[in-house]
């Protein structure tokens, strides 16, 4: 059980490092602000590239915690990696107000509650014609990134961090219900490894067109905050997800305060100061 948790921590650091990374490409190639078509100069950018490596780094320790954890305790997790990429930005001098930090405070109480509560255990298999549905679930979240992609409006940004939220919310519930048994080429038509492939590479498309319209740490609250409240529902109405017995009072509030502290989280970053030295470079 201990193995979980420290792979849902580290899963949490790689993820909100990695969205830094991943934004300081974009700005860096100049795609910030710009059309979808921009993000083509990305593919000069190291850092982005980088930030994709320990992303994945990320996805492969959030795969290991799913398979003994509940969804709502391991998507918890990641939801805080928010306050790792505040935390970051902070150090890079960009100013969170003092009310973000409590924020963090927050949604780490809420973290702390939800690890009281949940109950360790495999997850329940889902029927076969169920597990088709997960592959699909990219051609959704493909459709909403390239309708949305042609609006610069601030809700853009958002709709696109919803879009990527469903799409690894997809991927962790795929990931928990994956059959390890199978093995050599039989893992090959597994519906769930295509379906952490597609809504992978799907979210990550929908999640740079993100990231061009709007700062990190607000796309993250609002992508993380979807992939919580939506793997915490399925998993605990499908998939067989437990709480201990007498603690369901601890998974609700622990639930509340770790969304909650994301949100408020992005709602001061989106307001936080950039470095003086920035503000004269750019004048």
């Amino acid at each position: 059980m201990i193995v979980g948790y420290v792979l849902a921590l580290l899963a949490a650091l790689a993820s909100g490092a990695g969205s830094v990374l991943e934004s300081i490409g974009v700005r860096r190639a100049g795609a910030y602000g710009g059309s979808a078509l921009d993000l083509v100069h990305l593919r000069r950018q190291w850092v982005y590239f980088l930030g994709i490596g320990v992303d994945l780094v990320g996805f492969t320790a959030a795969a290991a915690a799913l398979h003994r954890l509940p969804l709502f305790l391991v998507q918890s997790v990641l939801a805080f990696s928010v306050g790792v990429t505040a935390t970051i930005s902070a150090f890079m001098g960009t100013r969170l107000a003092a009310p973000g930090w409590v924020a963090l405070g927050v949604g780490a109480i809420g973290l702390i509650l939800l690890g009281l509560s949940a109950q360790p255990g495999p997850a329940k298999v889902l029927p076969s014609a169920w597990r088709w549905v997960l592959p699909a679930m990219a051609l959704v979240v493909g459709a909403i990134a390239w309708y949305v992609r042609r609006f610069d409006r601030p809700w853009a940004a958002q709709v696109l961090g919803f879009a990527t939220g469903v799409g690894f919310s997809v991927v962790g519930i795929s990931a928990r219900t994956l059959d390890v048994s199978s093995s050599g080429w039989a893992i090959l038509v597994e519906p769930a490894v295509w379906a952490m492939i597609l809504n992978g590479l799907a979210a990550a498309v929908s999640f740079a067109l993100a990231l061009q319209k709007g700062g990190a740490t607000a796309v993250n609250a609002i992508m993380f905050t979807t992939n919580t409240a939506l793997s915490s529902v399925i998993g605990l109405v499908f998939l067989d997800d437990r709480v201990r017995d007498g603690f369901a009072a601890f998974t609700i509030v622990g639930l509340i305060l770790a969304m909650s502290g994301a949100i408020v989280t992005a709602h001061f970053a989106t307001q936080a100061k950039e470095p003086v030295r920035a503000t004269v470079a750019a004048s």
